[in-house]
């Protein structure tokens, strides 16, 4: 019976246990229910990307250029990646050791805090998690109140409940505060140390922990005695968490505390602006620009510009020849200065080139075989259907050779060699390698091209100039601004027989007094009324391009591109960091005779005087071979082929040349042979006694 007795109440019991349970489990899903529900009707005021400065990248992915928040702030968002990881230890040992393990808060630390407090009626060490100062980041916080405190807690689970441990630290790193209007820690070491945190010392570090605990008493530019102090206690705190030994600890401790704040990165603004209003919500735009070298360029415009005067301004535009990247540009000598018009980018503004045209010229006569460098040409007045040109010095200097010509950029052989080759076909070539000059309304091509009677920007020119340092072959330049990706194959503006024997010329033209030595080929050029003072110069991969003068198109007596542009050209190249490259050798097949080796009709450039007497006959035409052929002659056997050529029109004799070399004597025949010296392409070139000229190029197989 008493067993009975005994089950009957056990059985009881066990049914209010269970109904116990039951209603605990019932409240507990009540009240998490209840707690869910006040989660979603109060969530935490966390955006889901933060508001941060935009960023402009260079081409190494480094920062080019950041930009103030709308609120004023320098707040550049930041990854675990892109901070130290010795800086993330130090973090988490000072302010939250148990970071990874808690769910937002720190009962430990909390518990420890109160009992502090309890019983020294002060607060000796918070409690506060990570997570829970990250809560008081995002929504600050009234006063120091225990329902603040309370408040904070909450936020702090709810937090947790929406990112991940590594993305509460993130947010964090972006958000902490570090003084003034610095906020995140990649922010206050490009402030502080002038770098990324990628590689911060152990000082840095110990610094950049102490900070956002009391950031504006700590600011080391206005309390460098606070600053030094806080960080030393960070210091001695890791020595007792293990995370640092004595001996680091006393090390870094000897480092200096920054006294003053850096300003960020600020560079290329004219590429940065443009490339932030392209820029979409993903990631920040990337320029070609390499940071270093427009740092360099930056400030050798700055500087010239300075010794220059007030109003005149400094452009520079330096591309990488072999793909038409810009490595540098500049688009005026200081963004914020409004004297000079800073704000202008005269990379883009189209200018008159002067002479630096006059290459392309003589460019093209060698290509056609008119000249060599020693042909002899007449520099004295002449009048060219009523244009006059004269030259810059208003003197004249008599028979010049053509390489003397070109060097002392001397404007009526250039005339003379222009009229001959015809105006037409130098713009066609342009044209050819991606650059439209710009013409008066309703005119065509004339001689005044030639002296700059044409529209072009910094940026064209450059892009013609990196066809003389690649062979012949021009590419477009691009610096990631472009709304359309620019094509990156490359169009030919001189084939590379004639590229080189401009190369050579300009290679030898004297430095300005005082530069800065660096071997390269350059040239320079002043536009009519001392308004634009331009050099471009190029080794055998680089091309850089200045431009000198008023944004304003005023005139600047004395201005001139051997005095004013081409000293800024051989500083920027040594600023610019980039190593030297020689330039290219000399083709194979390519000569440079003396001027007694010369044949008959190049010992003396006229044919404007031949033209002139009035050639009844047609231009000479080679028939044969035809251009672009392939012919096989054998060139591989013991005895190769000679290959016949065969001309019509044009007046006898004539004068044949391969690869720029004069074949034996003058023929009246429209016949001849040559034996090429090996495989590969070659130019034929024909000119008759009027000075006419054909060519073709084959392929010798």
């Amino acid at each position: 019976m008493a067993i009975v007795a005994a089950l009957h109440w056990s059985s009881k019991a066990l049914r209010r246990l269970l109904f116990g349970l039951a209603a605990c489990f019932g409240l507990l899903a009540l009240g998490t229910g209840a707690l869910w529900q006040l989660d979603r009707a109060f969530p935490p005021p966390l955006p889901e990307k933060p508001v941060v400065s935009a960023e402009v990248l260079d081409r190494d992915g480094e920062l080019l250029r950041a930009f103030a928040t709308p609120d004023g702030y320098w707040r550049l968002k930041t990854g675990l990646d892109q901070v130290d990881k010795g800086f993330v230890d130090m973090l988490v040992a000072y302010e939250d050791k148990r970071f990874w393990n808690h769910p937002g808060i720190d009962v430990l630390a909390l518990g420890r805090a109160a009992l502090q407090l309890a019983t020294s009626f002060h607060i000796v060490s918070g409690g506060s998690t990570l997570s829970m100062q990250l809560a008081r980041l995002i929504e600050p916080r009234d006063s120091r109140s225990i329902a603040s405190k309370i408040k904070q807690v909450l936020r702090a689970l709810q937090i947790e409940r929406r990112l991940s441990k590594r993305e509460i630290l993130e947010r964090y790193l972006t958000l902490a505060p570090y003084g003034g209007n610095l906020e995140g820690v990649r922010a206050a070491s490009l402030a502080y140390f002038g770098k990324e945190p990628k590689r911060l010392t152990v000082s840095e570090s110990a610094l950049l922990v102490a900070l956002p605990q009391l950031p504006e008493k700590r600011r080391p530019d206005r309390n460098l005695k606070a600053a030094h102090a806080a960080r030393d206690r960070v210091l001695a705190r890791m020595v007792s968490s293990g995370l640092l030994s004595q001996r680091e600890a006393a090390r870094a401790a000897l480092d200096a505390v920054p006294a003053t704040r850096r300003a960020l990165p600020a560079l290329a603004p004219h590429a940065a602006y443009a490339a932030l209003r392209r820029a979409g919500d993903g990631a920040p735009p990337k320029l070609t620009i390499k940071k270093n070298v427009q740092r360099g360029l930056e400030a050798v415009a700055k500087r010239a510009a300075q010794k220059l005067g007030p109003k005149l301004s400094v452009a520079m535009v330096l591309a990488d020849a072999r793909t038409g990247d810009i490595l540098g540009e500049v688009g005026s000598a200081d963004f914020f200065d409004a004297s000079r018009s800073g704000w202008i980018d005269m990379t883009k503004i189209l200018r008159s080139p002067g002479s630096t045209l006059k290459p392309f010229i003589y460019g093209l006569a060698f290509e056609q075989g008119m000249i060599a460098q020693e042909t002899l040409i007449e520099d004295s007045p002449a009048d060219f259907s009523g244009y006059r040109p004269k030259n810059f010095d208003m003197g004249y200097q008599g028979d010049v050779s053509i390489r003397q010509a070109l060097q002392l950029s001397l404007n009526v052989p250039a005339i003379r060699v222009l009229d001959a080759v015809g105006p037409a076909r130098l713009m066609a070539r342009f044209r050819q390698a991606g650059v439209t000059p710009t013409l008066p309304v309703n005119e065509a091509p004339g001689l005044a091209i030639g002296l700059g009677g044409v529209g072009m920007t910094l940026r064209d020119l450059t892009q013609l100039y990196t066809g003389l340092a690649n062979g012949g072959k021009a590419h477009p330049l691009r610096d990631g601004t472009e709304a359309v990706p620019v094509a990156g194959s490359a169009a030919t503006i001189l084939d590379a027989s004639a590229t080189w024997q401009i190369a050579d010329i300009l290679s030898g033209v004297r430095p300005p007094e005082g530069a800065l030595h660096r071997a390269i080929a350059y040239k320079t050029g002043t536009s009519y009324g001392y308004r634009d003072a331009w050099s471009v110069g190029f080794d055998g991969r680089y091309v850089l391009g200045v431009w000198v003068g008023r944004p304003d198109a005023g005139a600047a007596p004395g201005l001139s591109g051997y005095v004013s542009a081409a000293p800024i050209l051989f500083e920027g190249f040594v600023r610019s960091g980039l190593a030297s490259v020689p330039l290219p050798p000399r083709p194979a097949g390519v000569f440079n005779p003396k001027r007694d080796e010369l044949p008959v009709t190049q010992v003396r450039f006229g044919a404007d005087r031949l033209a002139a007497a009035g050639p009844t006959e047609p231009a000479p035409r080679i028939v044969f071979p035809p251009e672009g052929a392939h012919v096989d002659l054998g060139t591989t056997a013991d005895a190769a082929t000679p290959l016949v050529l065969k001309l019509q029109g044009g007046r006898a004799p004539f004068r044949w040349l391969a690869n720029g070399k004069p074949l034996a004597g003058i023929d009246r025949r429209r016949t001849a042979t040559w034996q090429p010296d090996g495989a590969g392409y070659s130019t034929l070139t024909v000119i008759d006694a009027a000075g006419r000229a054909a060519s073709v190029k084959v392929f010798v197989e």
